[in-house]
């Protein structure tokens, strides 16, 4: 599964172009600063709870070394952080006086680190497979961020978007990542395929499940300043842009196998390179769903822990939208990631035959 490893990956790689890629991604100024000085550090007590205290003394680096003095932990918090001499921050100014507040840790230099090592790694295995790969996903990041969204966001229905988008992104990422060759060909129309059924699906039990598309907190600030904008197909967008990042995986591997059937094997018959693809197909499934499982654990362990923790009954649980939608996606991606498996097969095993 290193195909679908690397595709997973690629959320790196793209963190990284948006930091350094302020004409793609505007963002408001930040303000980064550094921690140069420990004033004092105390245990207080705030609100009949005893919590740390540290008054703190940063140097504003894109402000000729400008000194501020911020006092964390003076007010009842949650979690109170510590911070260290060194530390890289993002402040906020309060109002239009000289107060600030620690808003967040910089995080820039540790992206920018692993984004390196995971390019280098790339190239370095790959060779120029690898770095045509790298251009590819540069590709799919540009229309993601050049015209997926800008498109959404101007109240373009995002089906209609995300299907179009998904119709250049695949020929041209498929072709750079493994060739122009017949068995990429193959590919790139079982893909197609198989996101067309995935896009019905998709659409079927987002209706019967009646998602309206603001279970998160995010998809209700962004209605508010978008009220025209459809957020059911917001979600179908995102079950298809997401289902492009592990069907590359799939049905290569599908049209690689027929391939090498077809060379080594000497198999001439549509039925006899299908079977014995199949076989590795089958593996090739069952291993995903587990890897499918494992992976939807780790990154949806808080929630989780909710669902665990939460004393109502499963069947109210996963009435909840959130839980739903999240159910839904991943089923009918995973519905659309099975498929693929046959599908490519099918259509390789015809275009093989003698």
């Amino acid at each position: 599964m290193l195909l679908s490893t690397m595709s997973k990956l690629k959320v790196v790689v793209f963190l990284f172009l948006a930091l350094i890629s302020p004409s793609i991604v505007v963002a408001q100024e930040a303000i980064e600063a550094k921690i140069v000085k420990i004033i004092e550090e105390k245990q207080i007590e705030v609100m009949d709870s005893k919590q740390l205290y540290q008054k703190l003394e940063l140097e504003i680096s894109n402000r000729d070394h400008q000194k501020i003095i911020i006092e964390n932990g003076d007010q009842p918090l949650a979690n109170i952080i510590k911070y260290s001499l060194g530390d890289k921050v993002i402040v906020s100014q309060i109002g239009n006086d000289s107060s600030y507040v620690i808003t967040d840790f910089v995080r820039t230099d540790g992206l920018l680190l692993l984004s390196i090592i995971f390019i280098i790694l790339i190239v370095v295995v790959a060779k120029w497979r690898g770095l045509f790969s790298m251009l590819g996903m540069v590709f799919t990041f540009l229309v993601i961020f050049l015209f997926i969204l800008p498109r959404i966001i101007a109240g373009d229905n995002p089906i209609f978007i995300s299907i179009i988008a998904s119709i250049v992104i695949i020929p041209v990422s498929y072709y750079l990542a493994h060739g122009l060759n017949k068995k990429t060909t193959i590919a790139i129309i079982g893909s197609i395929i198989t996101l067309i059924i995935t896009s019905i699906l998709a659409s079927v039990f987002i209706n019967l499940g009646h998602l309206t598309g603001f279970s998160s907190e995010e998809a209700g600030m962004f209605s508010l300043d978008h009220q025209g904008l459809n957020m059911q197909s917001v979600i179908l967008a995102g079950i298809i842009i997401g289902a492009l990042g592990v069907l590359d995986d799939i049905t290569i591997s599908q049209a690689a196998i027929v391939d090498e059937l077809a060379l080594t094997a000497k198999l001439t018959k549509t039925t006899d390179l299908y079977s014995r693809a199949m076989v590795i197909g089958k593996d090739h499934i069952t291993s995903m769903v587990n890897t499918l499982v494992l992976a939807y654990a780790g990154v949806s362990m808080p929630l989780l822990l909710i669902f665990v923790s939460n004393p109502h009954p499963i069947s109210e649980i996963i009435n909840y939208e959130m839980i739903a939608e999240e159910i839904i996606r991943t089923l009918v991606g995973s519905i659309g990631l099975v498929l693929a498996v046959p599908i490519t097969t099918f259509i390789a095993a015809k275009c093989y035959k003698k």
